[in-house]
Parts: structure tokens; C-alpha cells; sequence
């Protein structure tokens, strides 16, 4: 059983430069309730299947379980995802012993631009690069299964 434990950002300054790596993302949603997602992602030419809980402890911990499948499969799953597909870049970037993922949004969402940092403990010290603003850890409106369903454009 895995744990994802994350803090989520804006982001309000240029953060491309710093970027190491960078990879395209698509994303649907097979199945959104209160206590659980299931999504198919498409991460340049990779498929995965993903299943994440709502939060365990706190707001900062879920359960997830991530599994690679034949990309074929994750295309065709992304045809049955009945809401939005999520469609984004995500930049990776160091920030001390941390690495950043930024999502930069496309479609619906375009304009949106927010960074998560995973974490190995709920009281692990991070400090954000100057260009992350306002934390909207625990805000349901950036989670991407709500994006799916209720777009950036139409907040």
C-alpha cells in the first residue's frame, strides 16, 4: 500500500528555467467520489492507471496506488472518461533536497499553474522557492479530479 503525502502551491514567478525535465500529461477520470479517484494518465508515450483515496490523516495524506498499463489501453480508457480530460506540461524542478512538479494547463484550465512538492513525512521541512505563492493544500478546487469536472475557465 503506497502513501502520496504532498503540499500544493500557485505558482506566481518564472519557474521554466529551472526546470531539469519536462513531459506532456494527459488525464481522465473513471470513476470521482468523496473517498476515492480512479484516473488513467497518458505521461508522453506511457500509460498508467491510478487509484487515490481522500484524505487519510490530515489533509496532506492519501492512499495511492500507481500501476503502468499498455498505452494502448490508457488511450482507449481516456475515450470513457465521460468529463474533461486534463491536458498539461509538467515541469520538474529542484527546490533544496525536493523536487517541484509544476502543471502548467492547457484547455479548460489554461491559465492555471500550480506546484506540488511530495513529501516523506506530514512535519518534513520545506522551504518554497520565491516564485510558489499562496499554498491551496487541501483546497478541492486544484485537485485535478475536480478540474476535470468544474474547469479553471469557469471558476
Amino acid at each position: 500500500m503506497g502513501y502520496e503525502i504532498e503540499r500544493k502551491f500557485l505558482v506566481n514567478g518564472e519557474y521554466k528555467s529551472f526546470a531539469f525535465k519536462q513531459y506532456r500529461i494527459q488525464q481522465g477520470y473513471l470513476s470521482v467520489s468523496k473517498e476515492n479517484v480512479v484516473r488513467v494518465r497518458v505521461r508522453d508515450d506511457k500509460g498508467f492507471l491510478t487509484i487515490k483515496s481522500g484524505a487519510v490523516k490530515d489533509r496532506f495524506t492519501r492512499y495511492e496506488w500507481e500501476y503502468e498499463i499498455p498505452l494502448a489501453d490508457a488511450d482507449e480508457m481516456l475515450r470513457l472518461c465521460a468529463q474533461g480530460v486534463i491536458d498539461k506540461t509538467r515541469y520538474l524542478v529542484k527546490a533544496g533536497a525536493h523536487t517541484l512538479e509544476v502543471d502548467e494547463f492547457y484547455g479548460d484550465n489554461e491559465g492555471l499553474v500550480f506546484a506540488e512538492v511530495e513529501l516523506t513525512h506530514e512535519n518534513e521541512a520545506f522551504t518554497p522557492p520565491s516564485w510558489l505563492g499562496k499554498e491551496v493544500t487541501g483546497d478541492i478546487r486544484y485537485y485535478n479530479a475536480y478540474l476535470s469536472q468544474h474547469p479553471y475557465k469557469k471558476w
